[in-house]
């Protein structure tokens, strides 16, 4: 299985769980900093966005996508969308000619090409990636998720704070998401590989 996006929040959960479950014989994970070594784990220390079209890693038979940033911390528009939209793409089609048959990605809640800039961006990722034709393609959608981050993020943590303070009033659909639930689902999906495209919205991921 190939994880990419193994480094954050989502990603070192699916990790954890991918390296605790029987189906899944190895995980390749190539992250910019190391992560713990591990039985059954591999990891290419590299900037994924430079790794060459026949690169080793691309051999998987499923491909988790957690890939994500903020425009805060990308810098611009155009870097937030190369992170967040054009490399999950890329990861996509590299996996998919070298074999993959299933493909899980995290999204967001409200993805949309009439969207804000950040959803439509989203939106445009769950496109591009179903264009690549994955036999089995899951998409997660959650809301806000409950995590702890390597970086800070004062707006998450704010919002994360009001909206499990009001969680009993808070409709299911927008209440916050442990990032250990939706690594559940993604991990999942692609264990399972059910045929055909699969969307899991924020309300579908157990609590």
């Amino acid at each position: 299985m190939l994880l990419v996006g193994g480094s954050g929040a989502v990603g070192l959960e699916v990790l954890r769980l991918a390296l605790g479950n029987i189906h899944i014989e190895r995980v390749t994970a190539p992250t910019r900093r190391p992560l713990p070594p591990a039985e059954r784990l591999d990891n290419p220390v590299v900037d994924l966005a430079s790794l060459m079209d026949d690169a080793p890693c691309w051999r998987a038979d499923a491909v988790i996508c957690t890939l994500g940033t903020t425009i805060k911390a990308a810098g611009s528009q155009a870097a937030f969308a190369a992170v967040d939209r054009d490399l999950p793409i890329r990861v996509a089609r590299r996996a998919r000619e070298a074999g993959a048959t299933r493909f899980a990605l995290n999204s967001s809640l409200g993805a949309s090409l009439r969207g804000n800039f950040y959803l439509r961006t989203k939106a445009e990722t769950e496109q591009g990636i179903r264009a690549v034709g994955y036999p089995s393609y899951t998409i997660v959608r959650p809301s806000l998720i409950d995590a702890r981050r390597t970086e800070p993020r004062t707006g998450e943590r704010a919002g994360l704070f009001v909206l499990n303070i009001l969680r009993p009033l808070v409709p299911r659909r927008y209440r916050p998401v442990k990032a250990a639930s939706i690594a559940a689902v993604l991990l999942d999906a692609v264990v399972s590989g059910t045929p055909g495209e699969h969307l899991r919205n924020s309300e579908d991921i157990p609590e």
